[in-house]
């Protein structure tokens, strides 16, 4: 049994496992263009917030390698113009943008366009590195929440494959099989792209976790029946007050544990705060491809032309949220004043955590 991952740098190539062939095929794929960068994150070939973070980084580092300019000037506008690019592939991960904007500032520093291409790499593989990190220190103030609470629900994929190793929302359950502490996660399939089904249980299995899976729609029923402890989840983007933005489906788990009177975690890095959007009503939210929802592969579920709307996520309100757990701390009460505090980070109006 082991963690499996998401992303490679290897011999100065970008790889990454093809999460859209799980769990029949484990296939991975080397991107050489900024085009398959930009395609991998679009069609969700990589996934998860800190994992498309990661991508981006290194399809920027990548892309820049191939720019033959005359002077610094013009290098720099050639990368400034491929991190917009990126930056349009999905635009609810602020982790996307944070790591485009890290690595941008970083090469302002360049003498010459060599330099700069060489900056972008290092920079690239000291956030691959820092994320693993985060992660491993996520899971161990996870697992300090969850004493006592071994039957916990999840929705979407906040694993392995979806940062550096370990993940956020799945990190305990990784070190938890690492240390022989036993977890029985729920998994909810996570309509309408099954992450949950395709991705949480196939990534738990390899670890070794007890894991079930349960249709969206049972969350409430599975609850009660099955004594569920906690409800632990990922986020792809927090605001200054803590709403929290999720793959769709979030905010009925945190309805429901509020309701049954668990505790509702979200586990995230500090590089998914965004001091800048002062709740959820500012966040944007992407919303994808009809066939997601009348469609399963390429078999119509439903009538031809039928209407759809189909969100990619949803925003849970900072008042149903019992914690949010980072790598620098746990954050409770009042996020508004205590995100900052526990992040050590005190941005002004405009900054990005």
């Amino acid at each position: 049994m082991s963690i499996p991952l998401s992303i490679a740098w290897t011999d100065g190539q970008l790889v990454i496992l093809d999460q859209q062939k799980l769990p029949h095929v484990i296939d991975y794929l080397t991107l050489e263009t900024i085009e398959d960068v930009y395609e991998a994150i679009f069609t969700l070939k990589v996934r998860g917030a800190p994992a498309i973070g990661i991508a981006a980084a290194y399809g920027l580092a990548v892309a820049a390698q191939r720019h033959d300019t005359e002077t610094v000037e013009a290098f720099l506008e050639a990368v400034q113009t491929d991190a917009e690019y990126l930056g349009q592939s999905r635009p609810t991960a602020v982790n996307l943008v944070w790591a485009l904007e890290r690595l941008l500032k970083t090469v302002q520093k360049t003498e010459t366009a060599e330099a700069g291409k060489a900056l972008l790499i290092e920079e690239a593989e000291r956030i691959h590195q820092e994320d693993e990190a985060s992660c491993r220190q996520i899971g161990e103030y996870a697992l300090s929440l969850l004493e006592g609470r071994g039957r916990v629900m999840t929705i979407c994929n906040a694993g392995s494959i979806a940062t550096a190793k370990y993940g956020t929302a799945l990190a305990p359950f990784h070190l938890g099989s690492e240390r022989g502490r036993k977890f029985e996660v729920y998994a909810c399939e996570t309509r309408p792209v099954f992450q949950g089904a395709r991705l949480t249980v196939w990534e738990l299995q390899q670890s070794g976790v007890d894991v079930t899976l349960i249709t969206d729609s049972m969350a409430a029923h599975t609850i009660g029946a099955k004594d569920i402890q906690a409800i632990i989840v990922g986020a792809d983007r927090i605001a200054a007050n803590g709403d929290t933005a999720n793959k769709i489906g979030t905010l009925n788990l945190a309805i429901l544990a509020d309701a049954y009177g668990i505790p509702f975690y979200v586990a995230a890095p500090a590089s998914t705060f965004d001091l800048a959007t002062r709740s959820g009503e500012e966040i944007p939210i992407e919303e994808r491809k009809a066939e997601e929802i009348t469609h399963i592969g390429h078999q119509p579920v439903a009538p031809l032309g039928t209407k759809v709307f189909n969100p990619a996520f949803d925003v849970t309100p900072a008042h149903l949220i019992s914690a949010i757990i980072t790598e620098k701390g746990i954050i409770q009460g009042d996020f508004q004043r205590n995100i900052p505090e526990v992040l050590n980070l005190y941005a002004g109006k405009g900054d990005k955590l």
